[in-house]
């Protein structure tokens, strides 16, 4: 079967190109650059030292995940523009499993509120000590993280039904749709085993996430730079 590319679809799929690149940014600014250099392992009081000296650089982080979220709703709005011909009903599957992740990590950045409530210094709550405000806050920054791991199992099953759909269309290179596929599943499938098994994550968080990342950044300067395939250059799906 033959899918061809309309005019819409080359615009979105441009956006999906953006898109990727440009929360791959805001992402990492906040999850790899300031809680590693906030929280500090297994020492409460540093960590809460850590944002009570950098509340700006806190915040920024903040900042910079609802940025992410809100530029992923654009980017799985042109995901869906982009495969719905290839098959609809799978689209809205892959981009109600995505708004789902969206969503539960637009509630994860309460937690983050949390922490700056708990170690404000707040009159309402000097009936706590310190220490115990410092250990609240330390729980609400677990909060956090398991959150997003709730959000990356809805993630990987959404984008291993775009990588699906990818692999049908023939819209892109075959190997990198399949790459797609496996990175995704293989986001889904971490997920689900640090529910299960938490202390893995220490293990196999980077060997879990490293695939999707260069997935998406391959994604992104592809759709950028070659965008989809032309109609002509499509050939039948076996």
């Amino acid at each position: 079967m033959l899918y061809t590319v309309s005019d819409s679809q080359r615009r979105a799929a441009r956006v999906v190109g953006f898109t990727y690149l440009f929360a791959m940014v805001t992402a990492n600014f906040a999850e790899v650059y300031v809680l590693p250099r906030l929280v500090v392992h297994n020492d409460t009081a540093k960590t809460a030292a850590n944002i009570l000296a950098h509340e700006r650089l806190f915040r920024l982080g903040i900042a910079s995940d609802l940025l992410t979220f809100a530029t992923d709703v654009v980017l799985i709005a042109a995901l869906y523009v982009v495969l719905k011909p290839v098959n609809q009903n799978l689209a809205l599957l892959a981009t109600l499993w995505r708004l789902i992740e969206t969503s539960l990590c637009v509630v994860m950045t309460l937690s983050s509120f949390d922490v700056l409530r708990l170690l404000s210094g707040s009159a309402s709550l000097q009936v706590w000590e310190p220490d115990r405000l410092q250990a609240l806050a330390r729980l609400s920054l677990g909060a956090h993280g398991d959150a997003f791991n709730v959000c990356l199992l809805f993630f990987g099953l959404g984008s291993t039904v775009f990588g699906y759909l990818w692999v049908k269309s023939n819209y892109i290179p075959r190997i990198l749709a399949v790459w797609g596929v496996f990175s995704s599943l293989l986001v889904a499938i971490c997920s689900l085993a640090f529910v299960v098994f938490p202390r893995l994550v220490d293990r196999a968080g980077l060997s879990c996430y490293l695939p999707i990342f260069i997935f998406e950044l391959s994604m992104g300067f592809w759709l950028l730079i070659k965008g989809l395939r032309q109609p002509d250059q499509l050939g039948p799906i076996k």
